[in-house]
C-alpha cells in the first residue's frame, strides 16, 4: 500500500535529572494518501513529540520514520527543510503569524521562499477560498482569532502540501469558530487530497476523522478505523 507517512518501531527517550524518560515507545503506523487521521491522547501522552518526529524536526532514539518515501534519517538539515517547505504544511494552536505582515503577506511567505511565480495571485486565491478576500491588508492584531487561524490555514495550503500537520488547531478558539476551522480543514483535505494528521484531545473531533491513533503514556494503545463525518457541518 502506498503511504505518505510511516513509523516503524519508533521510540523517543530523553534524559532528565531523575533518569531517562520514555516519551514514545514502539510506535508503528502508516498513513495513506489523502487520509484524515486524528492523533488523540491526554496532555503528556506523546502527541507533540510524535508530530515533531513526523515532521523531521527531531530524531527518534530508535526506529524508522519515512515521509513521502524518504527516510528522515538519510536527509541532512538542508534536505529536511526543503521537504518541509515543498511537501508539508503546518497549522498550530497559536496561529504563528508574523505580526509585521498583513494577511496577504503572511500567506505569500512560503510561496516566496519556494520562489513560486505569481505568489501574490496564489495567496489572494487561497485567502478568498477561506473567506478572507476582504481582509487581505489587515494585520494579525486587526483580525479575530478565527480569522487569524483561517490565514494560518491559507498559508499552510498555499503550496498544495501532500501532508498537513495540525497541532490542536482549535485550542484557542471558541466553539463556533472551532467548528468552522475544522470544517474548513476537512473541506480542503477533501478538495486537494492532502493527508491530514490532526493532534487533538477532543474525542468528538477525532470521531470526525477516518482514523484515530490513541496515545497513552507514550504508547499507541488504539488504532481505530471508522466511518467519519468530517464532510458534514
Amino acid at each position: 500500500m502506498e503511504t505518505v507517512l510511516s513509523f516503524a518501531g519508533v521510540a523517543k527517550r530523553f534524559s532528565s535529572p531523575d533518569g531517562p524518560v520514555t516519551a514514545l515507545d514502539a510506535i508503528d503506523f502508516a498513513l495513506a494518501p489523502g487520509s484524515r487521521c486524528a492523533l488523540l491522547g491526554p496532555s503528556g501522552s506523546g502527541k507533540t513529540t510524535l508530530l515533531s518526529l513526523a515532521a523531521g524536526l527531531d530524531d527518534p532514539t530508535s526506529g524508522r520514520i519515512a515521509l513521502l518515501g524518504s527516510d528522515w534519517a538519510g536527509l541532512n538539515e538542508e534536505e529536511r527543510a526543503r521537504v518541509r517547505r515543498e511537501k508539508t504544511g503546518f497549522v498550530f494552536q497559536s496561529f504563528q503569524l508574523m505580526g509585521t505582515l498583513n494577511a496577504l503577506e503572511n500567506v505569500m511567505v512560503p510561496l516566496e521562499l519556494m520562489r513560486r511565480r505569481q505568489a501574490r495571485e496564489t495567496a489572494r486565491e487561497v485567502l478568498d477560498r477561506v473567506g478572507l478576500s476582504h481582509r487581505l491588508s489587515h494585520y494579525p492584531s486587526q483580525l479575530s482569532g478565527g480569522e487569524q487561524q483561517r490565514v494560518a490555514i491559507a498559508r499552510a495550503f498555499a503550496n498544495r502540501p501532500e501532508i498537513l500537520f495540525a497541532d490542536e488547531p482549535t485550542g484557542n478558539l471558541d466553539a463556533e469558530n472551532a467548528s468552522r476551522i475544522v470544517n474548513l480543514l476537512f473541506e480542503l483535505n477533501r478538495e486537494h487530497q492532502t493527508t491530514l494528521l490532526l493532534v487533538t484531545h477532543d474525542r468528538d473531533l477525532a470521531g470526525r476523522c477516518q482514523r484515530t491513533l490513541e496515545l497513552k503514556g507514550g504508547r499507541l494503545i488504539a488504532d481505530s478505523q471508522h466511518a467519519a463525518t468530517g464532510n458534514g457541518p
